[in-house]
Formats: structure tokens, sequence, C-alpha cells
């Protein structure tokens, strides 16, 4: 009897060990960045002329592909068109066009061409988060992947962008970009 209760009590200690490390897993809110500036005004920064450059990685971690994109935003009636145009170090191409469209609660809703559904875009102080899901071409195919991204102003010029791509629960690859806002000559 008192092995059975010594293993009850280990028993419990891992399982209370195991739900304090997965508490610590758990990934940030936006409203976390609330305080931090320079504010990310949606309307604001993906307005005019941006660049962007950046990498994809595999699941292990890999960088497997660059790319370099031109995007051209407009808002009318504060709803945003946001087009992008992909260059990949392979010489492949592709063309996005996100509509932003505010909802009741503050936030946007995000469509283009090759996700599935929407996004919903969150946003507070620096930072802004979406998640959606993304039709990419794939092995002479296409593949739907779960985007989660993460965006943060560092300042009046320059968004860092990181995402993770996933299927089925598990993380299938990695993608980091910076976006810039073009400066045109006055």
């Amino acid at each position: 009897m008192a092995l059975l209760t010594r293993r009850m009590v280990w028993l419990k200690g891992v399982v209370f060990a195991s739900f304090i490390g997965l508490l610590g897993c758990s990934s940030p809110t936006v409203s976390e960045y609330a305080d931090n500036s320079p504010d990310f005004a949606l309307s604001q920064f993906f307005s005019g002329h941006l660049t962007a450059h950046g990498i994809l990685k595999n699941r292990s971690g890999k960088v497997i592909r660059y790319f370099d994109a031109d995007l051209h935003g407009q808002w009318q009636d504060g709803v945003g068109t946001l087009k992008e145009d992909f260059v990949f170090d392979d010489g492949e191409k592709q063309h996005r066009t996100w509509t932003m469209t505010p909802d009741e609660h503050g936030q946007y809703i995000a469509t283009a061409n090759d996700v599935i559904g929407h996004g919903v875009i969150r946003q507070a102080g620096n930072a802004l988060f979406m998640q959606y899901v993304l039709r990419i071409p794939y092995d002479g195919d296409t593949l739907d992947v779960s985007v989660d991204d993460r965006m943060y102003r560092v300042n009046d010029r320059v968004v860092i962008n990181e995402s993770v791509l996933s299927k089925f629960g598990f993380d299938v690859g990695y993608l980091t970009l910076v976006i810039e806002k073009v400066v045109e000559p006055e």
C-alpha cells in the first residue's frame, strides 16, 4: 500500500510539473504589446510603396528559399488593398492581393486570392498578429497550411514579420521577412 501511495504522489508531481511546463510554453498575445511604440497603424504603414526581403526555412530550420517583394497599399473608405509581388531565388513569381476590411470589434478581416476563408488581424501597440490558411504551390499541386503571422513595427519605416507555417498541428516551415516603406523623393 505504501508503494502505491508513493507512486501516486510521484505521478501527481509529474502531472503538476508537466502542467506548469505547458503554461510556460504558451505564446504571447498581441495585447501584451499594447504599450509598445511606434503604434502599428495598419492604414498608415501599409499605404504606398513598400519592399520586403525574406527567407523561408523548412521544419528543421534550414533556409530553403530567399525572396524579394514589391508591395503597394492603398485605402479607401477604411478598406485597404495590399498588392504583393514576390520573386524567389529560383525565379518563381507569386502574386497576392489582400483586402483588409474593418469589423465591429475594431479588428480587420483579411482576404486574399490564395487564402482559404479569411484571417483576422489583431493589432495592439507596435504588434500585429494574424492567423489564416494559405494555399501554396507544392510539388506540382497545392497544399493548404495554417499561418501564424506576427509583425512588429520597429520604427516608422520598418516592420519585421515572423510566420510559423503548420499542417495538422505540426510546424512545417518558418518565414522571416523585413518590410520597409519606400521613401519617395520629393
